[in-house]
């Protein structure tokens, strides 16, 4: 998973196997249930997670949608996690053969391979290239506005305090964490001068998902991809769960709410169907302007600011930290200083891979697309190094 810095996870202690009630808030060790679905032979996957994670929530539509049969169960750091993984970071997915998959993009992608039915990724050449755009902007700029309406609310920071309690049960570990994440707000660029912005965009993007989604459906049509999935993590886990935030898309996103629910209890056996011929929604241009307009030229600032850093670094560092200093960038014309991720490059990959994997007349079509929309600018950036995973970890290809 991508995380804000200290990590999306907590050192709460083990809990016993649990089930993802439909109107839970958080993950509670209470009982035992299964999600019955097509699965892989007499064992469930396990998930790791909790029902307030960013991350978590883009990975638990899928298993549902796809009829997966799997358990829920509250993060386990000290005895499954890290000897798992080597890392506090939720969620991973424990696969019925006792494989261990880690980073929401990698489950994803192995849920894909191992259950191609119903899929999540488009195979048309310019729904498929707009899944991975959302996928990147949903992991990498909606990260401010998930953290802002989370942190900078006492409602809703008290709210979270509470749930981060319930989930440990153990006060100084929850308390501890809390602070962690509320002290990473300035390194992502939050503080009291960008939040104007990062409001103005957060209320353009529910009007125009409000409309877009007024017929009922998922972006890309009538079934759910992975750009659905990557946007339950701010829209669900924090701006729907969080007090303040909750409020305001009831009172003004109503169709996000419903959208929400479609995504949360999908219908495994009627996954309904992408919009025919590679089309996109008269009402999807306005969406993906709005990410060219604000997201990209952050994204493209922190990956020019990764790539410096790449540029300089000594000869013997095969794997880059997660965060590699800090840069400058601006929302709206609001100045922001936020750290430089090195996953931020990693993302913008799986969205260049996907169009140069294309024939010719894919990526003409996709070109067409997106002209205008500034996220074409994405597409037109051609990173000087690349990452690759190793493991659980990132390190730059061919050292």
């Amino acid at each position: 998973m991508r995380s804000a810095p200290g990590g999306e996870g907590d050192d709460q202690s083990p809990g016993r196997l649990v089930t993802t009630p439909r109107d839970r808030r958080v993950a509670l060790p209470t009982r035992m249930a299964f999600i019955n679905g097509m699965g892989d032979g007499d064992r469930p996957y396990r998930f790791y997670g909790a029902e307030i994670s960013y991350f978590s929530a883009k990975v638990r539509p899928a298993l549902r949608y796809k009829g997966l049969r799997y358990a829920e169960l509250p993060p386990d750091y000290r005895n499954v996690i890290l000897p798992r993984t080597g890392l506090a970071f939720i969620p991973i997915l424990v696969t019925p053969e006792d494989e261990t998959l880690q980073d929401t993009s990698d489950i994803l992608d192995a849920l894909e391979r191992r259950a191609p039915t119903p899929p999540l990724y488009p195979t048309s050449a310019v729904q498929r290239v707009v899944a991975f755009l959302w996928e990147l902007y949903a992991d990498e700029f909606m990260l401010l506005p998930a953290m802002h309406y989370r942190w900078d609310f006492p409602e809703s920071e008290r709210r979270i305090r509470g749930d981060f309690f319930v989930m440990t049960g153990d006060t100084k570990a929850a308390t501890d964490f809390a602070g962690r994440m509320k002290g990473s707000l300035p390194f992502l660029g939050v503080t009291p001068e960008t939040a104007p912005v990062i409001e103005a965009h957060t209320t353009e993007l529910l009007a125009l998902l409000s409309t877009h989604l007024s017929g009922g459906g998922y972006l890309l049509g009538q079934r759910m991809s992975l750009a659905d999935c990557a946007l339950m993590g701010p829209l669900y886990a924090h701006l729907y769960l969080d007090a303040a935030s909750g409020l305001m898309l009831r009172e003004t996103a109503p169709q996000v709410c419903l959208w929400i629910q479609r995504m949360n209890h999908p219908e495994p056996n009627t996954p309904g169907t992408w919009l025919a011929d590679d089309g996109l929604a008269p009402t999807h241009r306005p969406l993906l302007e709005l990410i060219g307009r604000d997201a990209a030229p952050l994204i493209l600032d922190t990956v020019r600011a990764f790539e410096t850093w790449a540029d300089g670094r000594e000869a013997c560092t095969d794997e880059p930290p997660r965060g590699v200093g800090e840069h400058t960038t601006v929302l709206r014309g609001t100045p922001m200083t936020r750290y430089t991720s090195s996953y931020t490059l990693w993302m913008l990959q799986r969205v260049l891979d996907a169009y140069d994997a294309l024939p010719a007349e894919g990526r003409t079509a996709v070109d067409r697309a997106l002209a205008t929309t500034g996220c074409d600018r994405l597409l037109d950036y051609t990173p000087r190094h690349r990452l690759e995973k190793r493991g659980f970890t990132l390190a730059f290809a061919g050292n």
